[in-house]
């Protein structure tokens, strides 16, 4: 009997301090109205305070996570942290966030693929449980993007929030899960998306941060076009190889980037809004965060057997799609009852 690895819980978390439009009319040359029609994205949120890393969302998503699904952090066997912000070079923000929840049997790693990486991670995590190696694993996308943002750069900072979700993956032989993928690279995006110094290659110094070389950068139209077409078509790729169509995909869970790339995924793929996952306009990009922020924000809308088409594009650039086929039903969710 086949094994696959099915989502059987979400958990997310956002940070309380709210970044809106009016805000960053303060702060850059920019208008409410221009980044809407832009990106939008209305608002985004922030984590404040000393010594606040990526781990502290992370670390709430997944406790919300155990304690929406009744299990416990010491039976989880594997901990994936998808990130590009990690609290420290090393150790891992998985460790991290492992060590605060009590998951003291996990082995666990952080991922980075840019804004790819939940993807990957989840594809990752999957490979443990359809070979019977693990029965619970948790895959985190967690990213406080505000620390490598630019807040005079107005063609960044308009676009990044923070924000954290995490899923549980564990075994299914009903033919729910994750049942197929398509992913990809392209080392040669490199020069239009990527973070200067901080690394191995240009280590932090006086003169990279006199000179600004710790924050995003980004030649917006090249990666607009890049985005636009690969996202859009490895979506469609996946769908039409799994023979699914407009009226059998329930769900399109789409990295929430742009509010442009995003419409133009949903048209290649031939699904009206109504299908589209959106959130953009209260996170902005949360970078990892985006797809399980997403999966939590329409938990309840969700019903067992709906089918999942998950597509994402990051920094790399790395890009690529899964087919998921939710395995349970909705319950009342005790924020709301």
């Amino acid at each position: 009997m086949k094994i696959t690895a099915a989502i059987t819980g979400v958990g997310s978390y956002v940070p309380d301090y709210v970044l809106t439009n009016q805000e960053l009319e303060t702060l850059v040359d920019t208008t409410n109205e221009w980044i809407l029609s832009r990106t939008g994205i209305q608002e985004r949120h922030i984590l404040k305070g000393e010594n606040q890393g990526t781990s502290v969302m992370g670390i709430k998503a997944v406790e919300q996570l155990l304690a929406k699904t009744g299990n416990k952090a010491e039976d989880i066997d594997l901990l994936i942290c998808a990130t590009t912000t990690p609290d420290l070079v090393f150790p891992a923000t998985a460790n991290i966030i492992s060590a605060a929840v009590g998951a003291t049997k996990a082995f666990s790693f952080d991922m980075q693929a840019a804004c790819s990486g939940f993807m990957y991670a989840l594809a990752t995590g999957s490979q443990f449980i359809a070979t019977g190696t693990y029965r619970k694993v948790v895959v985190v996308g967690a990213d406080k993007m505000s620390s490598i943002i630019d807040y005079t750069d107005r063609s960044t900072c308009i676009i990044f929030g923070d924000g954290a979700g995490a899923v549980l993956l564990e075994p299914n032989t009903e033919g729910l899960g994750l049942l197929d993928q398509e992913l990809h690279s392209d080392g040669n995006g490199e020069q239009y998306l990527h973070q200067k110094a901080g690394g191995s290659r240009r280590p932090p110094s006086s003169e990279t941060v006199a000179n600004r070389e710790h924050y995003v950068y980004q030649e917006g139209s090249a990666v607009f076009k890049f985005a636009v077409k690969n996202m859009a078509d490895v979506a469609a790729q996946v769908a039409e190889r799994n023979g699914l169509n407009a009226d059998t995909i329930d769900w399109l869970v789409p990295h929430q980037a742009n509010k442009r790339i995003i419409d133009a995924t949903a048209n290649r793929v031939g699904i009206g809004p109504e299908k589209v996952m959106l959130n953009i306009h209260k996170y902005g990009n949360t970078t990892n965060g985006t797809i399980p922020l997403c999966l939590a924000d329409y938990e309840q809308q969700l019903h067992k057997g709906d089918n999942l088409i998950i597509a994402a594009f990051g920094g790399g650039f790395t890009w690529g799609s899964l087919y998921l086929k939710w395995a349970y039903d909705p319950t009342p969710d005790p924020r709301t009852a």
